[in-house]
């Protein structure tokens, strides 16, 4: 069950494929990657998310942009009630890592991976309780159809729970993260994986995504209803949750 299932071809847009690429590249230095933006923080921080996740029974999750697998691990180590979990990610390099921590955890009866882009996939509508999505929609080439394709996704009543790299308000603390993010992140990324550009690109990623309450009225116009954002370890992330109800379509 998690051998990687196409539901559609890789993408041909050039934004996506160069993303997928990049990806593929610096697999194997992903997660010292994510380790060294968030200070070790990240581990906490997907703990936060899956304690976020409702509590009703036999749960459909479907998690978007899902790397190398540390958010779907975490919500099912977090959540009995989820029966059917699927990853999704253009990236085969970092399904193949996903793949292999679910063998050791054993926990292949519990997990689907998909192979496709985030927003031109046949899955269909009205489908998962919850979608997830970590340290991912920065990297979409449309943010707002990133949203709502999360909106399709999810049954009335269900939650989309996205956690996301931000920066901090404080102007000292963002000073100095700054300077982590433009010259220790891409340096130390360099030598581990002797990809430049990519650790330059996730840097300004982050350094040009939403301000929190900017990315709150994003997705309020693509449906959600109840959003909030909640900073996490001095605003360096941000966990924002919205509902899809009858009250966010009419």
């Amino acid at each position: 069950m998690t051998d990687t299932e196409p539901v559609e071809d890789v993408p041909k847009s050039a934004n996506v494929n160069s993303i997928g690429q990049m990806f593929d590249r610096i697999a194997p230095a992903y997660d010292i990657l994510n380790h060294l933006l968030s200070f070790g923080q990240d581990f906490s921080w997907r703990r936060r998310l899956a304690n976020a996740v409702a509590g009703k029974e036999k749960l459909r999750v479907l998690d978007l942009a899902t790397g190398s697998g540390d958010v779907l691990i975490s919500l099912l180590d977090k959540n009995p009630n989820v029966t059917e979990a699927v990853g999704l990610d253009v990236s085969e390099n970092m399904l193949a890592l996903c793949r292999d921590k679910i063998t050791r955890r054993k926990l292949a009866g519990r997990i689907k991976l998909v192979r496709a882009d985030v927003t031109a996939n046949r899955l269909d509508d009205a489908s998962f309780d919850v979608v997830t999505m970590g340290f991912g929609i920065r990297n979409m080439p449309d943010v707002f159809n990133t949203l709502t394709e999360i909106h399709r996704l999810l049954k009335e009543g269900g939650t989309a729970l996205i956690l996301e790299f931000s920066m901090p308000d404080n102007r000292i603390l963002r000073s100095f993260y700054l300077f982590y993010l433009r010259f220790f992140v891409p340096m130390l990324g360099r030598l581990l994986s002797g990809d430049n550009h990519a650790y330059r690109y996730l840097d300004t990623s982050i350094e040009n995504f939403h301000r929190a309450e900017d990315f709150c009225r994003l997705m309020q116009k693509a449906g959600f209803s109840n959003v909030n954002a909640t900073p996490l370890t001095f605003g360096i992330a941000c966990l924002y949750q919205g509902n899809k109800s009858d009250e966010s379509n009419g």
